[in-house]
């Protein structure tokens, strides 16, 4: 029988939304989530990024309430997801399940109206949040006419019911066209303007890359890297790539040059030469290669993806 360990409003830590401290949810044998300490600061945009099965949607469904840990506590907005008070902070908590169910015969706004009484939030809110994610001339028309972008629009809408302090986003972006992805994480950026905490997960590492203030990189049910992605790209000590565009008769002295560095590694291509260095000989690198002067014609930095870091982490 798990024990319950009661947490207080007290024990939070002032600017945290969100605390996890050994949190465990095991089903027999099978350990999901193993011993996970994470802390999620106010007005944070903050990524959970991992394999299917790495233990993201059983730490998300932990973190709502929805089940309870094996061990361990969580704090959402100050209050235990095991306590008492954790109702009335629930209120205060929106969710973007991966796979939203609507009824298709209701409208949009008979939708949010039907989440309104639910959440027991204000109905006067569903028109706005229509509105906010680009749903108001949608706003009469049954479910079975919504397109699987519009059907995700709306459901982000509902999650914004409520004026929540904390957002629980699981691959909101799913169907979305380039400018509603692009209107989405620009909504998300005022909502941290505003305070609002934002926990977001995504198999599109690409979208991440750059609006996410910090991420954390599960595996094994276990959190194995955490930190900006310039901090993650410094933890794995992954090289960078430079990419010079040359005339073709400067190529091979160049090559030559730059080959008497260390831990320097070159290869021809068509238009000049491409480099690999580790980062603490960049500045030695950009100094050399300034010394061409007009010789270079064009130059390419290019910084480990989001990507090459998660694949460096999780394999």
């Amino acid at each position: 029988m798990t024990s319950t360990i009661p947490v207080s409003k007290s024990a939070a830590s002032p600017g945290l939304a969100i605390q996890a401290s050994g949190v465990r949810k095991h089903y027999g044998g099978l350990h999901a989530v193993d011993g996970v300490d994470l802390s999620v600061q106010c007005g944070e945009i903050f990524g959970l990024i991992g394999h299917n099965g790495a233990g993201k949607s059983t730490l998300f469904k932990m973190m709502l309430g929805l089940i309870e840990p094996s061990a361990g506590e969580i704090l959402v907005n100050g209050a235990s997801v095991r306590g008492r008070d954790f109702r009335a902070a629930r209120r205060h908590i929106g969710y973007l399940p991966e796979n939203v169910v609507l009824y298709d015969n209701l409208s949009g706004l008979e939708t949010l109206r039907f989440f309104a009484k639910l959440k027991g939030a204000p109905v006067e809110q569903c028109a706005p949040a229509l509105k906010r994610v680009g749903l108001a001339q949608a706003a009469a028309r049954p479910l079975r006419e919504y397109s699987k972008g519009m059907r995700q629009r709306l459901g982000f809408a509902q999650a914004l019911l409520g004026t929540p302090r904390v957002l629980f986003l699981d691959e909101p972006t799913n169907g979305l066209d380039p400018q509603a992805i692009r209107d989405f994480y620009a909504t998300l950026r005022e909502l941290c303007n505003d305070g609002v905490t934002i926990v977001i997960t995504s198999h599109i590492l690409a979208e991440l890359q750059e609006r996410v203030d910090r991420l954390a990189i599960m595996s094994e049910g276990k959190i194995q890297a955490l930190g900006s992605v310039q901090e993650l790209r410094d933890q794995m000590h992954m090289p960078l790539n430079i990419a010079l565009r040359l005339a073709p008769d400067d190529i091979a002295p160049v090559r030559r040059l730059l080959e008497q560095l260390a831990g320097v590694n070159t290869t021809t291509t068509a238009e000049g030469v491409r480099l690999s260095c580790p980062r603490a000989t960049k500045m030695v690198v950009l100094s050399m290669v300034s010394e061409l002067g007009v010789r270079l014609l064009d130059l390419d930095i290019q910084e480990p993806s989001l990507e090459d870091v998660f694949f460096g982490f999780s394999d």
